[in-house]
């Protein structure tokens, strides 16, 4: 059985879901959710389901998260995880590290365009659809292989509340499904 480490910088509703989801999987389980905020909610949610937690200051500890990810875990998971991942650590994970991004790749991607900056931006668009797009994690925000996307339609100028209450549903069903599925196809081969 694989193990998962789930970076997280906010609430972690992801992260929840991603543990609950693979407590039920024969093919991994995360061991550990590793968060650069202090003050995250993913700290609590993580000691109610009784998961390990790291916290760390990206500019002092990210070596000693990659010494701590490479000798336990074989899959990193981003959920909502707001900071660039070195370049050290997506070397050290090339193929085995996925992001979640809440709209459909290669629109409203990279720098700055996480949660709220991306629903609003989806609104402003006047675009009738969008989505998540789960990918594979590189040196560049959101450049990654694409694993999967999933679409919803949406009214065009949607408030970006409503646009984001519906990509959550897409991310909270499908996130750890198509995880799953990709180590199952990927990781190990089949």
């Amino acid at each position: 059985m694989l193990k998962i480490a789930v970076l997280a910088s906010g609430s972690g509703s992801n992260a929840e879901s991603l543990v609950r989801y693979f407590r039920d999987s024969d093919v991994a389980s995360v061991k550990l959710i590793v968060t650069n905020n202090p003050k995250a909610g993913v700290i609590e949610r993580a000691k109610r389901l009784n998961v390990d937690t790291h916290v760390f200051s990206p500019k002092t500890g990210s070596q000693e998260v990659l010494t701590i990810l490479n000798d336990h875990i074989d899959v990193v998971v981003l959920a909502g995880y707001l900071q660039m991942i070195p370049k050290e650590w997506t070397q050290a994970f090339q193929g085995r590290m996925l992001n979640i991004h809440p709209s459909l790749l290669p629109r409203f991607g990279g720098k700055g365009m996480y949660g709220k900056h991306v629903h609003k931006a989806v609104s402003e668009s006047g675009i009738n659809e969008t989505g998540i797009t789960i990918h594979l994690v590189n040196e560049a925000y959101d450049e990654g292989a694409v694993v999967a996307q999933y679409k919803v339609d949406i009214e065009p100028g949607a408030a970006p509340e409503i646009i984001e209450e519906s990509v959550r549903e897409l991310e909270l069903e499908y996130y750890g499904p198509t995880i799953e599925r990709w180590i199952e196809q990927i990781a190990l081969g089949n």
